[in-house]
């Protein structure tokens, strides 16, 4: 559970809250659907956690393209997994 001064979020794909620095952000930009690594850029964003399972289960079940409130394509959608999985990998 989070502290009272750290801000919590729902991670779009099993719907479990957690503290926002536990889980990765993507927004929806002018240039399109993209991972957030630093949680700053403008426009909507959704939350997933830092989990291969969470973010397969996000594409597949399109809760981030309900969350985003855009269709994302077939190719934009592997596109994005390959960056969200290349962001996991990192330490």
């Amino acid at each position: 559970m989070a502290s009272r001064d750290e801000p919590e979020r729902t991670c779009v794909a099993c719907l479990r809250k957690a503290p926002r620095r536990e889980l990765l952000r993507v927004a929806r930009t002018a240039q399109g659907v993209q991972v957030d690594v630093a949680a700053r850029e403008p426009g909507r964003g959704a939350y997933v956690h830092r989990d291969a399972a969470c973010v397969e289960l996000a594409l597949h079940k399109r809760g981030l393209a309900r969350a985003l409130r855009v269709v994302v394509a077939p190719e934009e959608a592997a596109r994005l997994q390959a960056d969200m999985e290349r962001e996991l990998g990192r330490p």
